[in-house]
């Protein structure tokens, strides 16, 4: 299975692709692993936020998107940016789309650090790494 894990964070996305299983698994040699949508879009800026991000879903062959779940309240609430990327997001995947939440990453991290040895040394890709790794199979 080929899961693509998309953190949403302010404005932009950071993507990582995997395909395998959670014992045995491959990250995407693409080298795009960003999009990013103006803080102010026009129709034809999310028309071509739509466009990258399905071409990308189709270079990778993802069959499964795994997203962060947005903080609704208190502090590093979800602000609008991330609210309509989702939304985009929900609206045009062919997929399943998934929501993960933090502590559910930090628990898997904490079980199965050991099988993560492919996980991206910066910080944005490494937690759109583990949102990949949580949709694997295994």
């Amino acid at each position: 299975m080929v899961v693509a894990g998309l953190l949403l964070k302010a404005n932009d996305i950071r993507m990582v692709t995997l395909s395998g299983t959670r014992e045995q698994h491959e990250l995407s040699t693409i080298k795009e692993n960003k999009l990013s949508l103006p803080k102010h879009p026009s129709q034809k800026d999310v028309a071509k936020f739509v466009a990258d991000i399905k071409a990308y879903c189709q270079e990778c062959n993802v069959q499964k998107v795994m997203m962060n779940r947005r903080a609704t309240t208190g502090q590093g609430a979800g602000g609008a940016g991330t609210f309509l990327i989702e939304g985009v997001l929900l609206a045009v995947m062919q997929c399943e789309v998934a929501f993960i939440h933090p502590a559910t990453l930090r628990a898997t991290d904490k079980r199965e650090k050991d099988r993560k040895a492919l996980q991206p040394k910066t910080q944005d890709l490494a937690k759109a790494y583990d949102l990949a790794y949580e949709g694997l199979d295994g």
